[in-house]
């Protein structure tokens, strides 16, 4: 039983187009997503809509937090209305994406997987990687009880990825492995992280 892709979804999928270079997908960051979304599968638009739904939960501040530290180049939130406005917008263009086709399946199967059963494995990996800002590790654990492990997981690989002077011990990347496939993951989704581990 695997998700709908092999490769990162949601929310941290959409971190993962801020980057350095991002502003020539669109003259601004709304403008961008819209443009992925548009140029992508439904059971994606879904993914990234359940999550910016969850984290909808979470204080405007915290949210800032966790795009700024998932995404290697995000925008002022001066400029994009905050953490909590921002997740909105996206959810909102996911609305506009899925309301364009009149047959939207929702999603089944590993694709409503939460991680409820990995939580605790969850947050004592967020607790390890402390390469990662104090404020960074509290955002994710705080995400990964009040909105969704899973979530809270993706953001934290996404996080390594961005992370300037991040590494994993080969026991940390086993362990980012074993919840990888508990959460039935795609193989390039923890796969991103491998560079991380320490050579002997």
């Amino acid at each position: 039983m695997q998700r709908f892709s092999d490769f990162d979804f949601g929310v941290s999928w959409v971190m993962g187009f801020f980057h350095q270079d991002w502003i020539y997908e669109g003259p601004t960051a709304a403008d961008m997503v819209a443009k992925l979304l548009a140029g992508d599968t439904d059971e994606e638009a879904l993914a990234v809509r359940r999550d910016a739904r969850l984290l909808d939960t979470l204080p405007s501040k915290t949210l800032e937090v966790l795009w700024n530290a998932g995404a290697q180049y995000m925008p002022s939130f001066e400029r994009i209305g905050g953490g909590t406005q921002w997740t909105r917008t996206v959810g909102g263009l996911c609305d506009a994406r899925l309301s364009a086709n009149e047959e939207v399946s929702p999603l089944a199967g590993a694709d409503m997987e939460d991680g409820t059963a990995e939580l605790d494995a969850i947050v004592a990996e967020i607790e390890r990687a402390e390469f990662l800002a104090a404020e960074v590790r509290s955002a994710l654990a705080d995400c990964a009880r009040h909105c969704s492990p899973d979530l809270a997981f993706r953001i934290l690989l996404r996080a390594m990825v961005v992370a300037p002077d991040g590494s994993l011990s080969p026991d940390q990347y086993a362990r980012l492995e074993a919840i990888g496939s508990a959460l039935h993951y795609g193989e390039y989704v923890v796969d991103t992280v491998k560079f991380l581990i320490e050579q002997d």
